[in-house]
């Protein structure tokens, strides 16, 4: 398939009008968490046609967070709590980036060419952005909202995984807790998980949390609402079995932090050392 051919035009509403971008999971807004998966899945409207890539690609981390998807929903189930997932590939467009991010749509995505996003004009990124993008974060908005509208301000778990080996380099991190300036669920978190002595767990590794305009950015640090961002190695969660005890051992740390006040209260923090600095 050719960049710019007509088959890689921007489809009309009619075409993608029956694709949902997001998938919710309902449960208890005052369980104080709400849970979301910006990497949850690798689906693309037809019409994209794989965005010219061999379908292949999609099986990899390029195209979505492998097994993050399983842990939220099992994650959501025993937490009782609200759900969103996305539903497209991060190859269409990238949730977890804002919106004037220059790696939103991403032209080349680890070292591969992705024919479909090379050559992509305004409209068609306004398009993606309106089509997928926005709907997705409405309804992330819209249950947290829920949830300050309930006896119990919720903290937000955004789950996502990571690939156990990048740029040849093996990463010898189980899992990782992503924050930026609200210390109040992530620094607890990573205690609670490292008094766990057979587990490696990153501070704001393997990637950080402080970026601008991401998910997390988007809808708790500007806002004041406590979060954490976890990552988890992918070959750790490859199984059901896997799946499952992950999800159980964040319920029982989840569980415990649940009981402290101070994470279902709206404060907002000026900065990452400002763990006094609420306004």
């Amino acid at each position: 398939m050719e960049t710019g051919s007509a088959s890689l035009a921007r489809p009309q509403a009619a075409e993608v009008g029956d694709f949902v971008p997001f998938e919710t999971l309902q449960g208890d807004p005052a369980c104080g968490f709400v849970v979301v998966c910006d990497h949850a899945d690798n689906s693309m409207p037809g019409a994209y046609q794989c965005l010219g890539l061999p379908p292949s690609e999609f099986s990899r981390h390029t195209a979505f967070d492998p097994g993050a998807a399983a842990v939220a929903r099992v994650l959501s189930r025993r937490l009782e709590a609200p759900a969103v997932l996305a539903n497209f590939s991060r190859l269409l467009i990238d949730p977890n980036r804002g919106e004037d991010d220059p790696t939103l749509i991403m032209r080349v995505s680890d070292g591969t060419i992705v024919p479909g996003n090379r050559s992509i004009d305004g409209e068609e990124r306004a398009h993606r952005i309106a089509r997928f993008y926005a709907p997705y974060h409405a309804q992330v908005a819209r249950t947290i909202e829920a949830g300050l509208a309930s006896t119990v301000t919720p903290a937000v778990i955004s789950i996502h995984s990571f690939t156990p080996v990048w740029r040849g380099r093996p990463r010898p991190w189980h899992a990782g807790v992503l924050w930026d300036r609200d210390p109040r669920l992530a620094r607890p978190l990573i205690d609670l998980l490292r008094a766990d002595g057979s587990l490696i767990v990153g501070d704001n590794e393997p990637y950080t949390g402080r970026l601008a305009h991401d998910s997390m950015n988007r809808h708790t640090t500007l806002r004041g609402i406590a979060h954490a961002l976890i990552e988890i190695r992918q070959d750790l969660i490859a199984d059901d079995a896997a799946i499952e005890a992950w999800a159980a051992r964040l319920t029982e740390v989840l569980s415990e932090l649940n009981r402290s006040n101070e994470i279902h209260q709206v404060k907002r923090y000026h900065s990452a050392t400002d763990a006094n600095g609420g306004a």
